[in-house]
């Protein structure tokens, strides 16, 4: 592999140098041809450099169009940036072969620029949160990496997991789309929303309390979106603290209710991605195939180059 790969800045601030250090010499040694972006340190209060500075950042990176474009983090910021983003200028570098890949905060790039131009990006790892973890942090991920290495060479067909009993001999053809949850549910409304039908919905979140994914997933059934939708697949919901009001109530409760009032959709759990160590690497905006074996679920794309 020599895969060129351009690490850069497009939403919240890195806190130290260290992790982009290791990540960009990880990724080395993993084949990539590393770059680094000029401004991938900068800093503006929360922000990695101000919003002029940013959009700047993603603008040069899609017409240098590398084989790989990955988000140092995420945080917040990239929706100041959507309504001044060039997304013609991105789906050209996605048509020389760029693929954008990220989570988190990033979400709002990969579904602004699959709602602007149906361009297809990877909603995978990240350079600090997982190519950069320090050894006393377990460092990357072996599977992590493993995916995201194959994904980014084009062999990458499909993944494959264990999901809950009850769904054995479930299929499903549609667009896999999706990302952080609250990041899509800032979407509803914008011009930046995709509006996918009878599609593959994968979603994750952190730091967010079963009640607060139940009311997030409602407000998207009742906007009309899960209902559209064949499959939901449920990833990692991690870093959320009980409440003693709770009495029982947790995230298999909040699923239930939404699920009970979107009959025509079929709810997944299990899917290995989210703000945990362990992450598979999805398409977003591809036509994608998924078939449930017993508790084995299977999601198939061929491939895309």
């Amino acid at each position: 592999m020599s895969n060129s790969l351009i690490l850069f800045t497009p939403a919240g601030a890195l806190a130290q140098s260290a992790p982009l250090k290791r990540a960009a010499k990880r990724l080395q040694s993993l084949g990539f041809e590393v770059e680094v972006d000029a401004d991938a340190l900068a800093r503006e209060q929360r922000f990695g450099g101000d919003d002029a500075t940013r959009l700047k950042v993603i603008h040069r990176v899609a017409k240098a169009a590398p084989d790989v474009a990955m988000a140092t983090r995420g945080g917040y910021g990239l929706t100041r940036l959507l309504d001044q983003i060039d997304w013609k200028l991105l789906a050209k570098s996605v048509e020389r072969g760029t693929r954008w890949v990220g989570h988190s905060d990033v979400t709002a790039l990969q579904l602004g620029l699959l709602a602007h131009t149906k361009s297809a990006s990877w909603h995978g790892p990240m350079a600090a949160y997982d190519f950069g973890r320090s050894a006393a942090e377990g460092g990357v991920d072996e599977i992590t990496q493993e995916v995201f290495t194959e994904a980014m060479s084009g062999v990458l067909e499909a993944v494959g997991y264990r999901t809950e009993l009850g769904h054995d001999g479930f299929e499903a053809r549609g667009t896999l789309w999706g990302g952080n949850l609250t990041m899509l549910m800032s979407l509803l409304g914008t011009p930046h929303m995709p509006r996918v039908k009878g599609g593959i919905l994968f979603l994750e979140d952190v730091n967010e309390h079963p009640y607060r994914v139940e009311r997030m997933l409602l407000q998207l059934q009742q906007a009309g979106v899960l209902g559209a939708q064949k499959a939901v697949l449920l990833g990692a919901f991690s870093d959320w603290n009980k409440s003693p009001l709770d009495r029982g109530y947790g995230l298999k409760d909040a699923i239930a209710a939404v699920a009970a009032r979107c009959p025509q959709t079929r709810f997944l759990t299990g899917l290995p991605f989210g703000h945990v160590p362990t992450k598979v690497t999805l398409p977003v905006g591809i036509k994608s195939e998924l078939l449930v074996q017993g508790r084995d679920l299977l999601i198939a794309w061929g491939h895309q180059d």
